[in-house]
């Protein structure tokens, strides 16, 4: 978990390097003050302007720092979706952040295991994945057959009823979601 402070911090870094890097097309170099930011983590950057999605890209393992993926992220997130142009510098003041900082994976053996709203789905086969956030569920209000069935459709180019195969993997993440 993340203390207040280090959640205040990691939304400072998002904000700054959107605007820097929406307007000059460059990242900002940041001084990072608390430690658990230097840890390697996963993390999504989700962007909405008047609660309309706008961006929303993550690495779901990561080498790098937290506050440096979350920087990568965001850049991505409003630069490289591939379903939004380019975020303007004229929209900067309505953007809202959201951050999802990942745990690990957890690889699960059988698919009811997934605590809808609680967990994060991973599902892979072969060269074909796809990830839903938790949040997803309670956006949708999905049950969890409509949520796979959907994850495997439309994210992962996958039959709708894949997550039965016992070829494909699925893995269940929780994320610590932090909004500003």
């Amino acid at each position: 978990m993340l203390s207040q402070t280090a959640k205040q911090e990691l939304l400072n870094i998002s904000r700054k390097t959107l605007e820097e890097f929406v307007e000059n097309r460059q990242i900002p170099e940041v001084q990072v003050e608390n430690i658990s930011l230097h840890e390697p983590r996963g993390v999504f950057v989700t962007l909405r302007v008047k609660d309309q999605l706008r961006g929303c890209l993550g690495l779901m393992i990561a080498e790098d720092p937290l506050w440096q993926v979350v920087q990568t992220q965001t850049v991505a997130a409003a630069v490289s979706d591939p379903r939004f142009e380019s975020v303007q510098p004229s929209e900067l003041p309505d953007v809202e952040i959201e951050i999802s900082v990942l745990s690990p994976l957890k690889k699960i053996d059988f698919w009811k295991e997934i605590k809808l709203g609680q967990h994060g789905v991973l599902i892979k086969r072969g060269p074909h994945s796809g990830v839903f956030l938790p949040q997803v569920a309670a956006e949708t209000d999905w049950d969890l057959e409509t949520f796979l069935q959907n994850l495997c459709s439309h994210k992962a180019g996958l039959p709708p009823d894949s997550y039965k195969d016992p070829m494909t993997e699925i893995f269940v993440f929780t994320v610590e979601k932090i909004t500003g």
